[in-house]
This record gives C-alpha cells, structure tokens and sequence, in this order.
C-alpha cells in the first residue's frame, strides 16, 4: 500500500519488479534497516528502507521466512550507485547475515560526520539533520517491536521513512566538508572497510584492533 501523501511504498520481502526498474536508474540511494534488536544471528532483519534522489520512499517489511530478496540484492550490490547509511556497519551486516547481501559502493554518514564535524560529540542521526538541513526528526517510534505480524502503523512507517528521507541531502553537505578539509580521501578509505567490520560483526570478534 502507499501511505497517502506521503510518498511511501509499504511492500512484502522485496521491491517490485516497477520499483526496482525505478531505483536502478538513480545515482543514489538512502538505506536504513530496523532489526528486533542489534545481534546478527539472533535478532533477525524487519525492515528495509530505500529513498532516491526525488525522496521516492520504499519500505520493505522483511516477513520471518523471507532469506533472499533478489530485487533488492540486485540493486544493492549495484557498484554504478551509491548506497548512503547512517552506521552502515549494522546495517550492511544485518543485510548480508539475513539476505545474504554483500553491499556495494557505501557511504556513511556517521563516519563522514566523525571526519568531518571534529567541533562536536554529536555525531547521531537526529542531531546530524537539525544541525546540517535544520529538519527535527521524531525518534518516539525509534524502540518499537519491528517483527510484528500485523502491518506497520503510520507512526512507525513515518519514522522509518525519515530515517531515509534526508540523508542524500546530508551526504552532499559533509561532503563540502570532506573536501574542505581535505578529508575526503579518508574518508572513502574508511568506506572501504565497513564490509570487513560487518563480517566481524556477524562472526562475533570483538575489536580486534585492540591491543
């Protein structure tokens, strides 16, 4: 169904073959997730949301018995388009240990946000989006149960919709930043590595960085 005036899609296990055909064509794409919790392997995948350059907004309810999603396999592990994550790491993990989805082409907005606003601690979705776009997002449905049966409410597909909705656009502002500050090149190493930390992730190490 389409949440009127809204713009959002609300789908079952994978994008539509018009959907799909639609998203394949942008340059970029916004990419969330929403688990039962944040262990892979225990706490399975829920919902998978997607929003493109025009703010077209998908979110796809990944039902229990659901372990590939070709459509959405396809388009994330697409190397032509840039997949935009707030903590990718979590997201590309819960991605491949659920849908067995080995993302392409990442940026994350958390990590370019730690490069590239040095001047503050304040490095959350909520906070990133006042600051950069001056937009208040509504995190009251952040904690909800994501594997329920029954269709999402408005409230819970507003929420995840907007945890999308506005990251293209905050991408292109850290990114005047990045190459400012002459961190951008770092900042596309760091990017390179987050498919490496997921797998870690999903492999149970710790930070093996550590002394």
């Amino acid at each position: 169904m389409t949440i009127e005036n809204k713009n959002i899609d609300f789908l079952h296990s994978d994008l539509t073959a018009d959907l799909y055909n639609l998203y394949k064509q942008s340059s970029y794409l916004a990419i969330d997730t929403e688990a039962m919790g944040l262990i892979h392997g225990r706490d399975r995948l829920c919902l998978v949301q997607i929003c493109n350059e025009f703010k077209r907004t998908s979110c796809i309810k990944i039902e229990r018995n659901t372990s590939s999603s070709p459509h959405l396999k396809a388009l994330l592990e697409d190397e032509k388009i840039t997949k935009i994550f707030h903590y990718a790491r979590f997201d590309v993990a819960a991605l491949k240990c659920n849908l067995g989805i080995n993302t392409r082409n990442i940026f994350c907005t958390k990590i370019a946000s730690k490069l590239a606003r040095t001047y503050t601690n304040k490095h959350g979705l909520k906070d990133l989006i006042n600051e950069l776009l001056g937009i208040e997002l509504d995190k009251s449905s952040q904690s909800s149960d994501w594997g329920s049966k029954e269709d999402l409410t408005k409230d819970q597909l507003d929420y995840a919709a907007n945890d999308v909705r506005y990251l293209i656009e905050a991408m292109h502002k850290l990114k005047v930043i990045l190459d400012r500050e002459n961190r951008y090149e770092l900042a596309e190493t760091c990017f390179k590595t987050i498919s490496v930390h997921a797998d870690l992730d999903i492999l149970k190490f710790s930070n093996i960085f550590e002394h």
